[in-house]
């Protein structure tokens, strides 16, 4: 890309990351269901199943999202390490899309049995050193599914770059847990992984501003075209490309483009 295009392009974005990047921003998107709780592992478990239920309407996901965590009690730390098979039935009848209680339940399973020995997801997520999130990802889709009875279902719900997916709900939830720039918006919890690292999420509205952009030329969408589109960030921001997330889905979304 000719430095002329990069100038152009990071004006135009930098004013849009500034317009939406902030705290307005947030009671309508799914990221304000994690925004309700103040402990660290409440935070990651409220925006793990946020960003595993992000797909469809914003007021729907968060509606879904309220009603998982209150069956939770509103304490999905506390939860995930100490319920009993008994608990668990309120569960089996949730059902968001094709994300049903079998998956609800078998997540739950899950994270109890990493929070019981680990204080966080983040080490899961982490690339090895001198490696990408691709391997990260992939690290963790194997993760999640190495209990014993993992339902073949559920699989379909925790996206892999092995797969080819754009894995956007998961690159989604690394933004929210990794970023940090004193705008309010995403948490920066996780201080292992650097935002240089992370991928831009690909959900349908980033893809079509991207294109008329040309910052994606590839015809799929998938791991490829989501590293395609974040190498094309970089260029205009090497430290931090995924904080213009914020400006391609504000200009779909809101249809500036």
């Amino acid at each position: 890309m000719k430095a002329a295009r990069v100038a152009e392009l990071r004006e135009l974005l930098d004013e849009r990351v500034a317009h939406y990047n902030r705290p307005a921003f947030i009671p309508n998107d799914p990221i304000s269901v994690p925004h309700r709780f103040r402990l660290p592992q409440d935070i990651e478990i409220a925006g793990f199943f946020a960003a595993i239920l992000a797909w469809g309407q914003r007021t729907t996901i968060i509606n879904s999202c309220t009603r998982l965590l209150q069956a939770m009690d509103d304490a999905p730390h506390q939860f995930v390490l100490h319920h009993t098979a008994a608990d668990l039935k309120p569960f089996r009848k949730f059902v968001h899309r094709t994300f049903n209680g079998t998956d609800a339940t078998y997540l739950m399973r899950f994270l109890g049995a990493h929070y019981r020995q680990h204080p966080s997801l983040e080490p899961l997520l982490t690339p090895p050193p001198g490696e990408g999130m691709a391997v990260a990802l992939t690290r963790f889709h194997h993760a999640v599914f190495a209990l014993p009875g993992a339902p073949a279902r559920t699989r379909k719900h925790i996206a892999t770059p092995a797969r080819h997916s754009a894995c956007k709900r998961l690159n989604m939830f690394l933004r929210w847990m990794v970023r940090h720039d004193h705008c309010g918006v995403d948490f920066g919890l996780w201080k292992n992984i650097s935002p240089a690292q992370l991928i831009c999420p690909l959900d349908v509205h980033v893809e079509r501003v991207a294109r008329q952009l040309r910052l994606v030329r590839r015809k799929s969408v998938d791991w490829a075209t989501a590293e395609e589109l974040t190498a094309n960030l970089r260029l205009l921001d090497p430290h931090d490309p995924v904080k213009y997330d914020f400006a391609l889905f504000g200009l779909g979304v809101e249809g500036e483009m």
